[in-house]
């Protein structure tokens, strides 16, 4: 099962980044055709250039906003097949279908919670099974609710309820949130922190800007051995006593088993 902790962006228009794409680390590399790029028309050219006959099951491509050129993008990207096209600025669930209608039915349609309206709407927009991935704009998402950039800090309530609601929410609509890329990219200390702060909880992917971060994602986002050894215990343990007609037991390593601690395992071993 291919991981899916880090997620990193890459220049859209941008040959040298475009054609280190196979020796890049992350799990899932984002082209970035929206934010940065002066040149639409030529960074989308340049992605299917370098793309195209490519296997493209580790890319995701980041489109324009479906009211700017985000259509003419889309159009041209469902002919490299990448793993998915991510939509930005979502406002509505018109916004989810009109994806949906325009991007390619094997293509996944990934969505940028980056406005008040989408933050607002996220349990409700996994309208189809090929929306599988919300990720976090969290500069843009402030801004949007009027507050200040300079609220993301480690100890923020406000940040902690954000990233709290955004987790849970999407858990409830059956997504998987990708957390914040933090543009400080130089400092990775504070990334780590956020990292690991994430991860307590409960994320297990976040958006990186640099192979440094990638390299940290990759190796805070993992389960350690001795959480996968509980769980293949757990899992042989209890299946063991269920087949006698026992669902509670009494463990001499684990304490006390049941339903929800076995299936908290299965979970683990899904995820790993």
């Amino acid at each position: 099962m291919k991981e899916n902790r880090s997620f990193l962006m890459v220049a859209g228009d941008k040959e040298k980044h475009l054609d280190k794409l196979d020796v890049l680390k992350t799990d899932f590399a984002t082209v970035n055709l929206e934010d940065a790029v002066h040149d639409k028309e030529f960074a989308r050219q340049l992605v299917v250039k370098k793309l195209k006959g490519r296997d493209n099951s580790d890319v995701i491509i980041r489109v324009n906003s479906l009211d700017s050129c985000g259509a003419k993008d889309i159009k041209i990207i469902n002919t490299i097949k990448p793993y998915a096209i991510r939509i930005p600025k979502v406002m509505s669930l018109d916004d989810v279908k009109l994806a949906l209608k325009l991007i390619d039915t094997d293509i996944q349609v990934h969505l940028t919670i980056e406005t008040k309206e989408a933050f607002a709407l996220l349990p409700q927009l996994k309208i189809d099974p090929r929306v599988t991935m919300v990720f976090l704009g969290i500069l843009d998402l402030l801004e949007s609710l009027g507050l200040p950039q300079n609220l993301l800090q480690l100890d923020n309530p406000t940040i902690d309820y954000i990233l709290s609601k955004f987790l849970v929410d999407s858990k409830i609509a059956g997504l998987h949130p990708v957390s914040f890329i933090y543009q400080e990219y130089k400092d990775l200390d504070t990334f780590r922190k956020w990292c690991l702060k994430e991860k307590a909880m409960g994320f297990t992917s976040k958006g990186c800007t640099s192979p440094g971060q990638v390299d940290v994602v990759n190796e805070v986002f993992v389960t350690n051995r001795e959480s996968l050894q509980r769980a293949k215990y757990i899992k042989e343990a209890f299946e063991k006593q269920q087949a006698l007609g026992i669902t509670g037991f009494s463990d001499e390593k684990y304490g006390f088993i049941d339903e929800p601690i076995y299936r908290d395992a299965l979970l683990v071993l899904k995820n790993n």
